[in-house]
């Protein structure tokens, strides 16, 4: 790593010497590349240095996670590892005592291209969702609605999320005991207006690595004082049972995390990935041949 004030991207500078940090950052960088690499999140086209480069549009909601997407990816960039244009959204949505000056001036001090854009969506939501509901799935329409929508506005060809590892893993469970389904949020999807890549670079770091990240960096922290509001959620229910196994037996969220990209629909029940219907013992087979 390059730690010179004069060698790395402002978003570094300060950046703890001890050899805890250096490890925390070469294994998020190494866990970053992995997961752009294995799902092919650059178009190959990319790494023609006479070609224009792709512009992401990272999005920035000022937790630790998006944080530590922006560090990363700069310092990917830094390094000639990641040949896109980025640029930083942050979408305020009109949440009552959101600080609103706090990601302006941490962008302009840290030097990074970006923008930032006021929609209330907080009202509708307040509005719509009845009393008792959850809030989460309104705001993350409309908040979604407006990301692409800025995307397309700024040129860019891809939308950059936060989501790690572990609200993988959340989602998966959150799916398969609410939704009777296997399904998750993937790593990289076409949206259904088919003109945008969203992609999730952070798909292979864990939580508590970005948790650690920023607040080592001394990032300025912004809670989402929605979510966060609202007892008893499917996701907070999921995540305790989950800390649960992790305490009980560690490495468990990695296990299951590899799980994920290791399925085997033949040892599913799903008909339409697998053709059953045509599945015969060999002996069986050769019998209706003679």
């Amino acid at each position: 790593m390059l730690d010179n004030a004069d060698d790395i991207h402002p978003l570094f500078y300060g950046a703890p010497k001890t050899t805890e940090f250096k490890k925390l950052r070469k294994r998020i960088v190494q866990n970053v590349r992995e997961a752009v690499s294995q799902y092919g999140m650059v178009p190959p086209e990319a790494h023609d240095k006479d070609a224009k480069p792709p512009r992401w549009l990272v999005c920035l909601s000022g937790g630790k996670d998006s944080y530590t997407l922006l560090a990363i990816l700069y310092e990917l960039k830094w390094r000639g590892l990641l040949p896109v244009d980025l640029l930083a959204c942050n979408l305020d949505q009109g949440q009552p005592g959101f600080p609103a000056t706090v990601l302006p001036e941490f962008l302009e001090k840290m030097d990074v291209p970006h923008r930032i854009e006021y929609q209330d969506t907080y009202s509708i939501v307040m509005d719509k969702v009845p009393a008792g509901r959850t809030f989460c799935a309104l705001c993350s329409r409309l908040r979604r609605g407006n990301l692409y929508r800025i995307a397309r506005e700024e040129g860019c060809s891809a939308v950059i999320l936060g989501h790690h590892r572990d609200d993988i893993l959340e989602t998966f469970f959150m799916n398969l005991f609410h939704g009777g389904r296997l399904a998750t949020m993937p790593p990289k999807l076409v949206n259904e207006e088919g003109d945008l890549l969203v992609m999730r670079p952070l798909a292979h770091v864990a939580e508590a690595d970005c948790e650690k990240f920023a607040k080592s960096m001394n990032y300025p922290i912004i809670p989402c004082d929605l979510c966060g509001s609202q007892d008893g959620l499917q996701r907070q229910q999921v995540k305790q049972i989950l800390d649960k196994w992790e305490e009980n037996s560690p490495g468990r969220r990695q296990v299951m995390f590899k799980a994920l990209s290791n399925i085997r629909p033949s040892h599913m029940l799903d008909a339409k990935l697998f053709d059953f219907a045509t599945l015969f013992q060999a002996a069986e087979k050769s019998d209706n041949l003679n």
